[in-house]
């Protein structure tokens, strides 16, 4: 594959640049000094910002008010979001977006699209199943009625800005022939109740119940393959959010550490803090290598060894276990004031811990990867 970013990637990347500049992370209250969630709301004037650049819509069609770009683009995008820890469903609202775009009626694109991409309409997906670990698809019942309306029944837990965005995307199973669809749930409808969950960042989450929630047949995704193409840009792009923190938090201990000093001399010049930071270096890069990877296999549909899922799973073994060690490895070097609530690293900690779990920890991703080798073996 070609690392080269095209111009309009990059261009992507500088306006992110832009709108990101001036968020600051510490300005959010930590949540280990509030009771609840550290907000109620997303960060709506940011968000407002994203949809004037032309960051809401880069991968929808010009016929949408789009750029038409790929996943590479929208993970550039992800990762200078994730350095400044911005509040924002940019990743949950684009890949929802995109599985309307790919799966959708033409009325339901006409619908939706144009909206979500200029920001008047804010998408999420429920992709965590009952309890985080078992198939988020499994975990809702859909059966369709003689009339076209289909009928949810089950639950789904930890999912992202539930009670500020207008609809959720739910993966279900079919009570029939237990092939997966994909639901857009409006958030106040009859037979949907939210029940506020808090993360491990502050932020509010919610269990998503439904009881018989009746939902129109233009509003189901009945095609092949359309979770799994969802599933796997969700996790790609947490895999970019991985990599931004990362990079952001490896930048705040170099500044630490070169002004940090004991004994008269700034303790980045100690050996045993150089080579920890330069493990983290090697950490961070294999990160970017398997994004990148995986990123452009599910743009361009290339064929390989294994199927798309394969580098997937590669990259979010990497971007699990490598973003763990770096914020470790900067808590440690930062001593005690790591770990003072006052401190932004202790937030990026936080949110560290939420994508190295989210969509699966590390050992999940290597068992798939596994059966993925035993189905397709490379000799």
């Amino acid at each position: 594959m070609d690392f080269t970013f095209s111009e309009e990637q990059q261009a992507a990347v500088e306006a992110a640049k832009a709108v990101f500049a001036g968020v600051a992370p510490d300005g959010v209250p930590s949540p280990a000094l509030t009771t609840g969630a550290v907000a109620d709301d997303f960060d709506r004037s940011l968000w407002a910002r994203l949809a004037d650049a032309d960051l809401l819509s880069l991968l929808l069609d010009p016929g949408h008010g789009g750029a038409g770009l790929d996943a590479v683009a929208l993970c550039l995008v992800l990762r200078e979001s994730a350095k400044a820890l911005a509040r924002v469903p940019l990743l949950e609202n684009t890949a929802a977006a995109v599985a309307v775009q790919t799966y959708g009626t033409a009325e339901l694109k006409e619908e939706v699209l144009a909206r979500a991409g200029s920001g008047d309409l804010a998408l999420t997906v429920a992709a965590h199943g009952r309890t985080g670990h078992d198939p988020a698809e499994l975990a809702v019942v859909a059966r369709r009625d003689a009339d076209g309306t289909w009928v949810l029944d089950g639950m789904q837990t930890a999912v992202p800005w539930a009670y500020n965005a207008d609809a959720v995307l739910v993966p279900a199973h079919t009570e029939d022939s237990g092939r997966a669809v994909l639901a857009l749930v409006p958030r106040v409808h009859e037979g949907v109740v939210l029940a506020e969950q808090i993360s491990t960042t502050g932020e509010r989450l919610a269990e998503l119940r439904l009881e018989s929630a009746r939902i129109a047949g233009r509003y189901v995704l009945d095609a092949d393959g359309a979770w799994e193409s969802l599933r796997l840009l969700l996790a790609t792009g947490t895999c970019a959010l991985a990599l931004g923190l990362g990079d952001g938090v490896l930048r705040m201990t170099s500044e630490y550490t070169g002004k940090r000093e004991q004994f008269g001399y700034p303790i980045a010049t100690f050996q045993a803090v150089a080579v920890q930071t330069a493990d983290r270096y090697i950490d961070l890069r294999a990160m970017e290598a398997t994004l990148w990877q995986a990123a452009w296999r599910i743009s361009s549909g290339a064929a390989g060894a294994l199927p798309a899922a394969g580098d997937v799973a590669v990259a979010k073994i990497w971007a699990s276990e490598g973003v763990r060690r770096v914020v470790q490895t900067a808590q440690h070097l930062h001593g005690g004031f790591g770990a003072d609530t006052d401190c932004p690293l202790h937030r990026y900690h936080a949110w560290a811990k939420h994508l190295e779990l989210s969509l699966g920890p590390a050992p999940a991703h290597e068992e798939a990867l596994g059966d993925l080798l035993a189905s397709h073996p490379l000799g």
